[in-house]
C-alpha cells in the first residue's frame, strides 16, 4: 500500500507569539510545501526515511521514544511517537519526502513535514484519527514532546486548514478557524527572506514562553488572553511588563488585522503590520537587524506595510505593497541591504494556497 500526502508551509500575515497565549493568529497556507510518500511493508519493527534534501536514510523504530531520533528525521520519529501515544497502530515501511519550503526562513518547514508524514501514515493505519485539528495537536504534541521545541498549534492548523485565496483567523482559547476571504486586488503580498537563518538559539522562545506564563501569574490569570487590552500597564517596568504589552496589543492588532481584510481596507492592514512589526522589535525583542532593515525599506519604497513572520531571531519579512511597489521592492531592496552589510535577501510575491491533503498515485 502506497499513500502520498502534501502539506503547506505557511506565512503568519499577523499575531506573532500569540497561540501559546490563548490567543489570535492570521496566518496563510503558502503554496509551497512537503510531499511524504509511505510505502507499508507487511511486517516489520521499524520505518527507514529518506529525504530529497538530506543525505542518507534514518532508520526510525516504531517503539522510539523523546529523543531518540534527533535532526531533520526527529520530526519524523516524533509524529510517529505521537501517533502511537495516541493509540493508533502505525505500520513499519519505507517513507520518501521532499520539499520546496525553505528551511530557517521562517515559513514552518517543520509543522509541513510534520502534517505531510502524518497525513500519509494516518491514511496507511485505519485506527487514525482524521479530524484535522486533532492532527494539529498530535503534530504539535511530537514537536513539543519528542523533538524538545515548545510551540504553540499556529504553524500545523495553518498547514491544515489552508485555503486558496483566504486568511485564517485562528483563536487558539477555542481551537477554531474563521476563513476570511483575502482580496488582494492589485495589491501583492511580498515575502522577503532575509536569509539570515531563522533559529530559536539559545533558547529564547522558550525564555518568551516563560516570560508570558509569568506575566500572567501576576496578572492573575491563566492566560494572557484573560487579561484586558492594557492590563500590562499594572506591571512593574521591565522585560516582564514588555512582554506582556506585546502579547495583548497584537491579540487586538490581529482581530483589527482581520476586520480590515474583511472590508478589503489594506491601508489599514498594512498600518496594524508595522504596529506589529515595532512591537516584535522593541517589546519582544525578537528581531535581528537585517529583518528591521528590510521592513524598513519595504515600507519607506511604498509598502502597506511590511512586519517580520514566524517565531523570530532572523527568517522572512512579508510585505503587502500595491503591485508597482513590488516591483520596486524586487528591483531595489536586495541591494540597499547588501550594502548594509547584510545577507542578499529573496523577494518572491505569494499567496494563500490549498492546506494539506492526500495526493492521486498512491
Amino acid at each position: 500500500m502506497t499513500v502520498r500526502a502534501y502539506a503547506p508551509g505557511r506565512v503568519n500575515l499577523i499575531g506573532e507569539h500569540t497561540d501559546y497565549n490563548d490567543g489570535f493568529a492570521l496566518p496563510i497556507a503558502l503554496q509551497v510545501g512537503v510531499t511524504a510518500e509511505f510505502d507499508t511493508a507487511g511486517e516489520g519493527s521499524a520505518i527507514e526515511v529518506s529525504s530529497a534534501q538530506e543525505d542518507g536514510v534514518v532508520t526510525i523504530p516504531l517503539r522510539t521514544g523523546p529523543g531518540e531520533v534527533r535532526g531533520w528525521a526527529g520530526y519524523v520519529a516524533g509524529c510517529v511517537w505521537a501517533l502511537r501515544e495516541h493509540g493508533v497502530d502505525v505500520p513499519a515501511g519505507t517513507l520518501r519526502l521532499t520539499s520546496d519550503v525553505p528551511v530557517g526562513a521562517g515559513l514552518s518547514s517543520s509543522a509541513a513535514l510534520e502534517c505531510a508524514v502524518l497525513l500519509a501514515l494516518a491514511g496507511a493505519a485505519p485506527d487514525a484519527p482524521q479530524d484535522r485539528t486533532v492532527l494539529a495537536r498530535i503534530a504539535q504534541r511530537a514537536e513539543n514532546d519528542y523533538v524538545g521545541a515548545p510551540t504553540g498549534l499556529l504553524d500545523q492548523m495553518s498547514s491544515l486548514y489552508g485555503a486558496e485565496d483566504t486568511a485564517l483567523l485562528l483563536d487558539f482559547r477555542s481551537v477554531s478557524v474563521d476563513p476570511v476571504p483575502l482580496r488582494l486586488g492589485d495589491d501583492v503580498l511580498v515575502a522577503i527572506d532575509s536569509r539570515t537563518p531563522h533559529q530559536h538559539a539559545a533558547g529564547e522562545y522558550r525564555a518568551r514562553r516563560e516570560a508570558c506564563e509569568a506575566a500572567a501569574a501576576r496578572l492573575g490569570v491563566a492566560a494572557l488572553r484573560d487579561a484586558a487590552d492594557d492590563a500590562w500597564e499594572s506591571l512593574q517596568a521591565g522585560e516582564i511588563r514588555r512582554r506582556a504589552r506585546h502579547v495583548l496589543t497584537e491579540n487586538r492588532r490581529v482581530l483589527d488585522a482581520a476586520a480590515a481584510l474583511r472590508r478589503s481596507d489594506h491601508a489599514a492592514f498594512g498600518a496594524l503590520m508595522n504596529a506589529s512589526q515595532a512591537s516584535m522589535r522593541d517589546d519582544f525583542e525578537i528581531t535581528v537587524p537585517a529583518i528591521d532593515l528590510i521592513a524598513d525599506i519595504a515600507v519607506e519604497l511604498g509598502a502597506h506595510g511590511a512586519r517580520m513572520t514566524g517565531g523570530g531571531f532572523g527568517g522572512t519579512v512579508i510585505a503587502l505593497a500595491p503591485a508597482p511597489v513590488a516591483r520596486r521592492i524586487t528591483e531595489s531592496l536586495p541591494d540597499r541591504v547588501v550594502r548594509a552589510g547584510h545577507p542578499a535577501p529573496t523577494v518572491s510575491a505569494v499567496r494563500p494556497g490549498r492546506g494539506a491533503h492526500l495526493l492521486p498515485g498512491g
